[in-house]
């Protein structure tokens, strides 16, 4: 059995409390450890912590910020191992796709942020005002609060905490109740590079959460989660006037043409729909088809997912995917495909698989179509190995189809049309437009959402600015 411990001002700790809540292993079901149930008085600790090291933390220079974060990322690498057969027991997620796909990834995201705490830039200093030099500060903005999901519990954990401790921030982060081992490995990490109090990890379930973006200290909240509680944060923020920077849902659009190839945008669409169990807010899971070609490539994409689209094991070369996070979203997605209308048709999958798979939250690569675009399937994020397909009849269709979702995260434009490309990305209201692909991201590029998908940027420097201030200075001369 695995005990998990808070890591707060560099040490480990139980929960005040004693309270702890259980972890279980998605792809057999069994209890494999225990986390703390933190409250209030943990949070508060642990914000305490951070306010104390929050100026020392700001006054050190951008090359030693980089420094630490460089043996941050060296330390992981390092550990990649145990890093990977971690995350794979407290996920499902396989481990070859984890080790390739996450952690080598992860590592070069951190390496980034690393360099990005020497490369700050603002205005150059001038004279606005006759007789008055002025010039553009960026500082940091003092002790963060963030709140990571479930899906990619080690690469979001690096997203949130990398670019704010990078421009000078302390963080208080609170991991998903289901996932918190490697977030908290990776603040054991931290108490070894960093200052104490400077990376602070605290457990807990949604009042936990709560507790998080409701104390007085942080002036700033960051979460990646669902819109609801991008709502609640935004709410709970307001009372306080702090910042938020929300990462939200998503139900990313795959426009395909009649002179898309075909093969290739089903293999993409496949990869970008079934990725981690489809647990991925850009995930390729709604695709508009033109009438022409819509029903050979239903054909086409069920015939790629037969193949290659298979749920399985940890250490299954094979499989595509491991199982869904937990019980209760094995229930979710099973919900949405029994509730789904009379004129719907499951054209593949739709059920659990049994077998070795049988005792964990896996389920079968799903293709739902005959769905009419006011349809819940449609409308809402199923977070599931489920993509569904629907037929447009010209552009300004497949637009109004694409656009006609509350969320605006991500989407992609499969076509031979150079022009009809760039004209559909113009136009296409999210906040990523891929071209012949679906999903690729790296460091360097913003990644972020409109509408009911929130506001802010994760990755680039984009992503690190949202963790700056910006100050005017000016001086008489």
């Amino acid at each position: 059995m695995r005990t998990v411990q808070n890591v707060i001002d560099g040490q480990p700790r139980d929960a005040i409390s004693g309270a702890t809540s259980e972890l279980v292993d998605p792809a057999t079901g069994k209890v494999f450890g225990t986390a703390p149930l933190s409250g209030a008085e943990d949070v508060d600790q642990a914000y305490r912590a951070a306010a104390e090291a929050a100026a020392g933390w700001a006054a050190a220079t951008p090359s030693e910020r980089q420094r630490a974060l460089l043996r941050f990322a060296d330390q992981i690498e390092a550990r990649a191992d145990e890093f990977v057969a971690a995350e794979s027991e407290n996920t499902g997620k396989l481990l070859e796709l984890t080790r390739t796909e996450e952690l080598a990834v992860l590592v070069d995201q951190l390496r980034f942020f690393a360099g990005a705490a020497r490369m700050l830039e603002g205005k150059s200093a001038g004279e606005y005002l006759a007789g008055h030099t002025s010039w553009v500060r960026r500082e940091p903005i003092g002790v963060v609060g963030q709140v990571t999901p479930w899906n990619y519990p080690m690469m979001m954990a690096i997203w949130k905490f990398a670019p704010a401790v990078a421009a000078g921030n302390t963080v208080v982060l609170k991991p998903a109740e289901t996932t918190p081992v490697t977030t908290v490995m990776l603040a054991e990490i931290a108490a070894e590079v960093l200052p104490p109090g400077v990376l602070n990890v605290v457990c807990g379930d949604r009042d936990t959460g709560q507790e998080v973006v409701s104390h007085p200290t942080p002036d700033l909240v960051s979460i990646t989660g669902s819109t609801r509680a991008g709502t609640q944060v935004a709410s709970a923020a307001a009372l306080d006037l702090k910042r938020t920077h929300l990462e939200l849902g998503g139900k990313a659009a795959a426009v395909v043409f009649a002179d898309a190839d075909l093969p290739a945008a089903a293999e993409a669409i496949g990869v970008g729909g079934y990725f981690n169990a489809g647990q991925d807010c850009t995930a390729a899971c709604r695709v508009l088809v033109h009438e022409s070609v819509h029903d050979a490539f239903v054909e086409t994409l069920a015939d790629w997912a037969r193949s290659n689209a298979r749920a399985g094991l940890a250490d299954d070369a094979d499989a595509l995917f491991g199982p869904l996070n937990s019980s209760v979203q094995l229930q979710r997605v099973q919900g949405f495909l029994s509730r789904r209308p009379s004129h719907a048709e499951v054209v593949l999958g739709g059920k659990r698989p049994g077998g070795a798979l049988a005792d964990g939250f896996f389920h079968e690569a799903t293709i739902v179509t005959g769905l009419r675009q006011e349809d819940e399937l449609i409308q809402d994020e199923v977070f599931g190995p489920v993509i569904t397909v629907q037929p447009f009849s010209d552009d300004d269709e497949a637009l109004r189809l694409a656009n006609g979702v509350q969320y605006g995260l991500a989407s992609s434009v499969f076509t031979s049309d150079h022009s009809r490309a760039l004209r559909m990305s113009s136009r296409l209201d999210f906040g990523c437009v891929w071209i012949n692909t679906h999903i690729p991201l790296v460091a360097e590029m913003p990644h972020g959402g409109f509408k009911h998908s929130g506001y802010g940027k994760d990755l680039s420097m984009y992503g690190f600015e949202d963790y700056t201030r910006v100050k005017h200075v000016m001086s008489a001369f």
